[in-house]
């Protein structure tokens, strides 16, 4: 097999076209999401029924939603960066409290925790590139409030192991530590036989444009089976108004009055009536990004040194982004050359997606004291991404495999 791969750097001149890293449309579009976003638009020119505020478009689009990851309830919203936001303002964070959440991140999800006044408190990940347990129970004390984790780059992070450490360590007030995921790369992803999203307190799943699906280029959905939390969440996305049907409250029937603070983070009709196209499709658009990364992976197994994405036996990815790690004795320097060669030689982008937050934000670094996880640190010098994309040929995936393998054995020489 790697001698035909290997082929493709005399056969192909280069990859059909430049493939982002981290392409800015993870998905696509076709015309059945363009005729049902025209539709709704021209059903929305009567000014007795508008865009929305909450319609039967949003209803219908949460219970599809709700109903594919298997859970019980799902929440429209702006963003995940917002969804976040609404997971550490239900918490009711008080001054002390902390929220575990792991270096190798995006910064979201620890600017949620230092927005609501919580103490962050950084831990370690392991090669799956997802938060260690043994490391989550090291950092756990008895004013642990939540245990926040993101489930990297679409493979699934230990949720079971992190609710039963969170059993094992309950706060003295509130009982053990809320178990949150943030799912924003994992769409679609399966953990134990199920969609991630049916386990813990929440889950949070973006629906930007980088994402799995989009729902017009930002967007996001909340997941739960907790039924006083859903609650919770729809008071924070709606002014305070807790109510199990919104569409009721938007047709002017009464509803249980307001219950707090409350903003404004509601999808649009438009977002919605586009999103449940992209969720009918989801599947479709995840399968060949799948085959493309395992083909990937048989290839790239037989290159000594070179680490492929390690998967646990009990997660199926869905591989957002497709991970990479080098020698240990390449981390940093050695590891920006064989980026840099990919570059110039054949054309491949690449990205460090991501490395501790604390290295590349000076916001969080200020904020954390002293805190550092040296093993993320060395598994972040050691990460490489390249790009993946499910409209992607097998052409040039075995150009870029092949490039990789090239690439790698000639900075192994220097």
């Amino acid at each position: 097999m790697l001698e035909a791969v290997m082929n493709r750097l005399k056969t192909q001149k280069g990859l059909s076209r430049e493939w982002p890293a981290e392409p800015m449309l993870g998905g696509w579009y076709t015309e059945e999401e363009i005729e049902a976003v025209v539709k709704a638009i021209r059903s929305s020119m009567d000014p007795a029924v508008g865009f929305g505020f909450f319609c039967d478009e949003i209803v219908d689009f949460e219970r599809q939603f709700a109903d594919y990851i298997g859970c019980k309830y799902a929440l429209s919203i702006t963003s995940a960066g917002t969804g976040l936001d609404m997971a550490m303002r239900a918490l009711d964070l008080q001054p002390g409290d902390e929220v575990i959440v792991p270096a190798i991140n995006f910064r979201a999800a620890h600017y949620a925790v230092l927005g609501a006044g919580g103490k962050l408190v950084m831990c370690e990940s392991d090669e799956t590139l997802n938060a260690d347990p043994a490391d989550v129970e090291k950092k756990i004390t008895p004013r642990t409030r939540a245990i926040l984790v993101t489930h990297m780059n679409g493979l699934s992070a230990p949720i079971c192991d992190y609710l039963e450490i969170a059993e094992r360590h309950p706060h003295p007030k509130y009982g053990p530590p809320k178990v949150i995921g943030d799912a924003a790369r994992a769409l679609g992803g399966e953990y134990k036989g199920e969609k991630i999203g049916t386990k813990g307190w929440m889950t949070i799943f973006s629906l930007h444009t980088m994402k799995m699906m989009t729902t017009l280029g930002e967007g996001g959905m909340i997941t739960t089976n907790d039924p006083e939390l859903m609650a919770r969440l729809r008071a924070l996305r709606q002014w305070g108004i807790a109510q199990s049907d919104d569409l009721e409250i938007a047709r002017g029937k009464k509803g249980t009055g307001n219950q707090g603070w409350g903003s404004n983070y509601k999808m649009t009709k438009i977002q919605a009536v586009v999103g449940m196209v992209q969720l009918r499709r989801l599947d479709e658009m995840i399968r060949p990004r799948i085959a493309l990364a395992e083909k990937r992976t048989a290839i790239l197994s037989q290159v000594p040194g070179l680490t492929v994405p390690v998967i646990p036996s009990d997660c199926k990815p869905v591989y957002y982004l497709y991970n990479l790690l080098v020698p240990e004795a390449w981390a940093g320097a050695k590891r920006d050359s064989f980026m840099k060669l990919l570059r110039t030689k054949y054309g491949v982008d690449t990205v460090v997606a991501n490395p501790p937050v604390y290295q590349t934000d000076s916001f969080i670094r200020n904020n954390i004291g002293e805190q550092r996880c040296p093993r993320s640190e060395q598994i972040g010098a050691r990460l490489v991404n390249i790009p993946l994309h499910p409209l992607m040929s097998e052409e040039d995936n075995e150009f870029i495999c092949a490039a990789v393998i090239d690439c790698f054995n000639e900075i192994a020489r220097s």
